[in-house]
C-alpha cells in the first residue's frame, strides 16, 4: 500500500488530520468508504495495518481528532458531540457523503454520536472494544482492567503505539478527555442508531467484556455481535486480518439503501 495521504482540516470551529488512502479504479473500489476513528489519548497509528488492509478493496479514511497525534489542541475540552461534528464536517469537506463508521474504544462513543447527528451519513457502524461499561463506571476500575490488558493480553508493538501516543497526548488533555469518557452514556445512546451495528471485540478484552458487549448489542436496534480470539482491547493492531474481513462482511451483509445514497448525491 502506498503511504495515505495527509489533509490537515478545520471543521466545527478545530483543526485535526485525516489520511486518506483512495482504492485504484476498477471492481474492487465499488465498496462503500470506511473511515476509522481511534479512542482516548491515542491515534491513527494503532490503525496502520487496518487501514491498509481495508484499503486493497476500497477508500479509506483515518482520522487524528483535534488535540491527539500532531494535531493542534483546542483551548477547551471537547464534548463526544463535538468531536461528532468534526467527524462529519472533515469528510464533507473531502466529500465522503455516507461510509462505514469504524470506532474504538472511546472511539465508539464518537461513532454512535456520529450516527445519531447525521443518520442518513452512517448506514453501518462499528463499535470495536466500545467504552464505559455503566457496571464499572469508575476510573478505578478501567485502569485495572487497562492494566490487565497491556501486561496480558498486547503485543510489544501495539503497546508501543499506545503508550508513546499517550505521551504525546499529555496527562492534562488526557484526563480532561477521560471525564468526557466516563460520563458518556453510550448505552443510551446507542439505543438511538437505526443502522446496522456491528459489536466487535477481542476475545480476551478485559477492558470490553463480552457480557459488557452482550448488553451493549441487546440495546441497539440492528446487531451483530463478533469475538475476535486471541486478540485483547487493541484487537485491530494485533488481528487485523481478521477485524478487515469482519468489518466488510457486514458491511456486505447490510448495504446502504439505494434510495439514502440518491438523497446524499441530491
Amino acid at each position: 500500500m502506498t503511504r495515505p495521504e495527509r489533509f490537515e482540516i478545520e471543521a466545527g470551529g478545530h483543526i485535526g488530520h485525516v489520511f486518506v488512502s483512495k482504492a485504484a479504479a476498477g471492481p474492487k473500489a465499488a465498496r462503500a468508504a470506511v473511515v476509522l476513528v481511534h479512542g482516548i489519548g491515542v491515534s491513527h497509528r494503532y490503525y496502520r495495518r487496518l487501514h491498509g488492509l481495508l484499503a486493497e478493496t476500497g477508500d479509506t479514511y483515518s482520522i487524528d481528532l483535534p488535540g491527539f497525534g500532531e494535531t493542534p489542541r483546542p483551548d477547551h475540552t471537547l464534548s463526544v458531540p463535538d468531536h461528532a461534528t468534526y467527524i462529519l464536517g472533515a469528510l464533507e469537506q473531502l466529500g465522503v457523503l455516507d461510509f462505514v463508521l469504524v470506532g474504538h474504544s472511546m472511539g465508539a462513543q464518537f461513532a454512535v454520536e456520529t450516527a445519531l447527528q447525521q443518520p442518513g451519513r452512517v448506514p453501518q457502524l462499528v463499535l470495536m472494544g466500545p467504552v464505559t461499561d455503566p457496571r464499572r463506571r469508575t476510573v478505578l476500575q478501567q485502569a485495572l482492567a487497562l492494566g490487565k490488558d497491556s501486561l496480558f493480553h498486547e503485543s510489544p508493538s501495539s503497546n508501543a503505539l499506545v503508550f508513546t501516543d499517550y505521551l504525546r497526548c499529555g496527562p492534562g488533555w488526557y484526563l480532561k478527555t477521560l471525564r468526557v469518557m466516563m460520563d458518556y452514556p453510550i448505552e443510551d445512546r446507542l439505543a438511538g442508531v437505526a443502522a446496522p451495528v456491528l459489536v466487535l471485540r477481542g476475545a480476551s478484552d478485559p477492558v470490553a467484556t463480552a457480557d459488557w458487549c452482550r448488553r451493549l448489542a441487546a440495546r441497539a436496534v440492528r446487531a451483530t455481535p463478533v469475538e475476535i480470539e486471541g486478540a485483547g482491547h487493541v484487537v485491530q493492531h494485533n488481528r487485523a486480518a481478521e477485524v478487515a474481513a469482519a468489518i466488510l462482511d457486514f458491511a456486505a451483509a447490510h448495504p446502504a439503501a439505494p434510495e439514502t445514497r440518491q438523497d446524499l448525491g441530491a
